[in-house]
């Protein structure tokens, strides 16, 4: 039996068409069902939810032959005893420091300002200020992390950023990238050895069927690139020959375009 631990939310979400992929599909959907087990179409497959912060724990003690963990996690939790053998590239991000619309972080840094930052992070922070030279005290959250600036409690906070939304929703800036963060593959270096073949199988399903999933998503970016420059060349196509003229025309740009892309 070869146990894989999964967080609910985004890491479970973008991990499904891996495994699908792979060939492996859970027969329960987590968000109807109360179980912590969930059952496979393998029966020598199974899928066991924990916190995201408890995936490396799990697989370093036992509780589980393999995980999904993101970069953050692992970094801030530890990953000793762990081996990594791929990195998936889902559930991406990147580690930010933010800080209130206004406030002049650049020159608070330059001053050598002692700065007090919100995070989950900890160890993160304190390694990335630390080698910048930057004096800060930390300020332990688990969550809400944009309210703490909002409140006068911290100068700054380190937290994961996504698309943004958030930061701006509250009023906050990104003034510095940390590290990009993706999720990994991660296995309890024990199973490896003891379950050498099944979970070698594991790890080759998971490598192909990630090169096919990015395969895809390289596909529909290349003809979204293709559809953007064509929409530009016949723009400026209709612009000189006027709106409505010269079919034929267009037809040529949008040949010329995809060959382009090619």
């Amino acid at each position: 039996m070869i146990t894989l631990a999964l967080s609910k939310g985004r890491i479970f979400d973008e991990t499904m068409p891996l495994l699908h992929a792979a060939g492996i599909q859970v027969l329960e959907d987590p968000e109807k069902s109360r179980k912590l087990i969930l059952p496979t179409n393998l029966p020598d497959v199974r899928v066991v939810l924990v916190r995201a912060s408890d995936v490396p724990t799990y697989v370093a003690y036992g509780g589980a032959d393999m995980g999904v963990a993101g970069l953050d996690t692992l970094i801030e939790h530890g990953s000793a005893g762990l081996y990594q053998p791929l990195d998936l590239r889902i559930a991406r991000c990147r580690m930010s420091v933010a800080v209130p619309q206004g406030f002049d972080y650049a020159a608070a840094v330059t001053q050598g300002a002692r700065l007090r930052v919100a995070t989950k992070y900890v160890a993160i922070a304190r390694d990335f200020f630390a080698t910048k030279g930057v004096h800060v005290d930390l300020v332990k959250l688990y969550g809400s992390m944009e309210l703490a600036p909002l409140t006068g409690m911290a100068d700054a906070i380190v937290d994961l950023v996504s698309t943004g939304s958030t930061l701006k929703a509250n009023h906050l800036t990104e003034v510095e990238r940390i590290m990009d963060i993706s999720s990994r593959l991660v296995v309890n270096q024990a199973s490896l050895k003891l379950k050498t073949a099944a979970i070698r199988q594991l790890i080759q399903a998971f490598d192909q069927a990630m090169q096919r999933v990015c395969r895809h998503c390289f596909a529909t970016r290349h003809f979204f690139q293709f559809l953007v420059s064509a929409l530009h060349a016949i723009t400026a196509h209709d612009r000189l020959n006027g709106l409505g003229q010269n079919l034929p025309g267009r037809v040529q740009i949008l040949r010329q375009c995809f060959f382009v892309q090619l």
